[in-house]
């Protein structure tokens, strides 16, 4: 019988350890349970994580493919690389933006880490973006201008010292099944509020679901911080010893009961709200705040009310909820917003200073950021001229999906995946990469801690590991800028390890060999004994133990843990900003991305199922999808626009798609809601972005119903009868 291999689990971002097994003869994965031994979970482990790494089902990619006469057929991986490099470099002689890249939070660190080395120093591209501009590139912004660096300042420690959990817009119920049970079972000694439009299986837990109008976050927010400010309940000494730009803010304050309303929210509700920043909070927030046009303003917003109300320090704080596993690890790894470390992309020393590790030409590195996905495949028809893709499915997974498969046929596009996805429909180069069980790396979760991911099993014929599909790319491009493939992941670790030392994100004092004895480290780490705790927080009473903390001791308590560590103004503050506090943000006024009217009268928004995986490449067969997507909207408002008939299209100004109706009293009247994982969603949906992050506006846009036509449009294309998708999925029973 095999081995049992500890590894993290890949499904999302909370983090889990899992142990895994493979089967006794061939390839795949037998068993998968939690790790008990792994300090995030302690054995804990959902369902779908442990089924999913263990027996996903998607549709495997088995070999290289490359498109001749119009069809996809076998080839060798050498005839595909050249193929590939080949096309970016006729690309890269003309201009080096005329390459885009698109990367994934599905990734390694050292995946992330080498395709950003490749995609800004070597290609020297400013097309570049690791999907985190899809779900976190809101937050992010808020937290730069908040706290003057990215990622929350809360960890895992906080949840149980909490008194009151609010949860805006997000599901953990669904998205994040073990962090719920933790939020849970805090909260059986506190209170759980919920703030969603939709009566969501985590407002079901709640002991206050709060439903704004979709798009009514901002109002909501600034609605709260005004009533907190109207009953005198602001923590005056925190904001004077702490913080900046408060007296901007409350001057510019809607009145509480105006914003109430503009939200759609009573303001009894508001006050519950108000109630419960009074004693130690922590606000989660998910994409229902950041994947809109004011999702920067919103997370603000938020930080702004923790700020206000003292809210910050163990047990308390702003934490915004990531999605896809390693999202943390490319913002801190990948080139995309910051360069390794969060060092400061417009910085010319920082700039200078990564030049000259990697040993390129600083005029090389490109000196924006880039649009995001939305703008860099706007740019394919004048631009951009190749566009390759890892880990991601943008034909599925970008607003306005319709057009976006449009412009990707007119590039030459290579694709890079474990599974066949709605993109490899439209490639002209595929390249079968690992998947999870069969790749070695590190990942980190949203509370900033790293872990090791193993191989478990055999990476099968046909299919390479990602990082040695972008080193074989980069060989032939620019050679000697990754070495030689195959590269060793804990080379390319250790690199970049080096490359943070003394920054924000500092992980130099990480190696495999302390996350082999410790399982798993959080940052900043810039010793080998050193672990981050709370951010920018330093309690007077510290005294770290045997392994030294920096940013705080979010379990600072004595031998019999009664003296928690203090929070608000007793306790030492420092932010890496030029005036060394926190920053109020100012924006109060909300945006709508796309108003209703007598054409489009419904709002459509989205949501996660529980058993769907991101664009559904893990969790249904194919790029295809059999039946139309389920709509749930309100029984009145099915009444009233479908006059009995089930089986509809909804239209948006973008396109139309055949829907099934489902009357969901969850639901608000007047609002549809489909499924995220559907690969028809985002054909309706509005690429509008938030003018300071670029998240594209996902969560709201308006619709129609209309009687459905001919032929379904939600089905999508079935595979080309000469794509190979034989590879056997790995087989066995799912330990629970």
């Amino acid at each position: 019988m095999t081995e049992w291999v500890s590894t993290t689990c890949m499904r999302c971002a909370v983090g889990c350890g899992h142990r895994q097994r493979a089967v006794d003869d061939g390839y795949g994965i037998d068993t998968v349970s939690g790790d008990p031994m792994h300090p995030v979970s302690e054995g804990l482990a959902c369902r779908r994580g442990t089924r999913e790494s263990a027996d996903p089902d998607g549709t495997w990619l088995t070999r290289p493919l490359v498109r001749r006469d119009g069809e996809l057929r076998s080839t060798t991986w050498e005839n595909a690389l050249e193929e590939a490099a080949g096309a970016m470099r006729r690309a890269m002689a003309r201009d080096p933006d005329a390459v885009a890249v698109l990367g994934s939070g599905q990734q390694t660190n050292e995946a992330a880490y080498a395709l950003g080395k490749l995609a800004r120093g070597g290609i020297g591209t400013r097309y570049y973006d690791a999907n985190t501009t899809l779900c976190m590139a809101s937050a992010v912004t808020a937290y730069y201008d908040a706290f003057g660096s990215d990622a929350p300042p809360c960890t895992y420690d906080d949840i149980p010292e909490a008194e009151s959990h609010v949860v805006w817009g997000a599901n953990p119920a669904v998205a994040h099944p073990v962090m719920f049970r933790w939020i849970r079972a805090s909260a059986e000694n506190g209170d759980l509020l919920v703030v969603d439009p939709v009566a969501t299986e985590t407002a079901d837990l709640a002991d206050t679901h709060v439903a704004p109008d979709p798009g009514g976050d901002l109002a909501l927010a600034r609605a709260v911080l005004a009533r907190v400010l109207d009953r005198d309940d602001a923590d005056e000494a925190f904001v004077a010893a702490a913080t900046t730009g408060f007296a901007e803010l409350r001057a510019k304050l809607p009145d509480a009961e105006v914003a109430a309303a503009e939200a759609g929210v009573p303001m009894a509700d508001v006050d519950a709200l108000a109630d419960a920043f009074d004693g130690r909070t922590l606000v989660y927030w998910g994409m229902g705040v950041n994947q809109s046009v004011d999702g920067t303003a919103t997370s603000g917003a938020l930080i702004d009310i923790c700020l206000a109300t003292g809210n910050l320090g163990p047990g308390t704080g702003p934490f915004s909820l990531t999605g896809q596993a390693n999202s943390m690890g490319t913002r801190v790894c990948s080139s995309k917003g910051s360069w390794p470390g969060h060092r400061d992309f417009q910085d010319p020393h920082e700039r200078a200073a990564v030049a000259d590790y990697w040993d390129v030409d600083p005029g090389r590195l490109p000196d924006d950021t880039g649009p995001g996905p939305v703008g860099t495949l706007r740019a394919v028809e004048d631009e951009v001229d190749v566009v390759w893709t890892v880990a991601t499915n943008p034909v599925a997974g970008v607003p306005d999906a319709g057009n976006v498969a449009g412009r990707l046929d007119e590039a030459f596009l290579v694709v890079q995946d474990a599974f066949h996805s709605e993109t490899v429909e439209h490639a002209d180069v595929v390249l079968p990469a690992a998947t999870w069980g069969e790749s070695e790396g590190t990942v980190m979760n949203m509370e900033r801690t790293v872990s090791r991911v193993r191989a478990a099993t055999e990476t099968p014929s046909g299919v390479k590991q990602d990082i040695d599909i972008i080193a074989d790319i980069g060989q032939r491009l620019c050679p000697g800028l990754l070495g030689e493939p195959p590269l060793d992941p804990e080379a390319v670790f250790r690199e970049f390890c080096d490359l943070t030392a003394d920054t924000d994100a500092d992980c130099s004092g990480l190696s495999y060999t302390r996350l082999e004895a410790e399982t798993a480290v959080r940052w900043p780490a810039p010793g080998p004994r050193a672990s981050g705790g709370y951010r920018y927080h330093s309690p007077a009473d510290d005294g770290a133990g045997p392994t030294e903390t920096v940013d705080g001791d979010a379990d600072a308590t004595d031998a019999d843990g009664e003296a928690a560590a203090p929070t608000g103004a007793d306790a030492d503050w420092s932010f890496p900003t030029p005036s060394g506090k926190a920053r109020f943000s100012t924006a109060v006024e909300p945006h709508d991305a796309e108003p209703t009217d007598e054409s489009y009268p419904l709002v459509l928004t989205t949501g996660r199922e529980a058993d769907g995986y991101n664009t559904g490449v893990r969790s249904r067969e194919g790029p295809g999808e059999p039946t139309a997507p389920v709509a749930r909207v309100a029984p009145a408002t099915m009444s009233e626009v479908a006059d009995g008939d089930r089986e509809v299209s909804l239209a948006s100004r973008r396109g139309s798609v055949d829907v099934t109706l489902h009357p969901d009293e969850a639901v608000p009247d007047g609002v549809v809601w489909l499924s995220i994982h559907h690969p028809a969603t985002n054909r309706l949906t509005t690429p509008e972005r938030d003018p300071r992050s670029a998240e594209p506006n996902l969560k709201q846009c308006a619709v129609r119903v209309e009687p459905r036509t001919e032929e379904s449009e939600a089905k999508g294309a079935e595979p080309d009868e000469e794509t190979p998708t034989d590879r056997p999925a790995p087989v066995g029973e799912v330990a629970e």
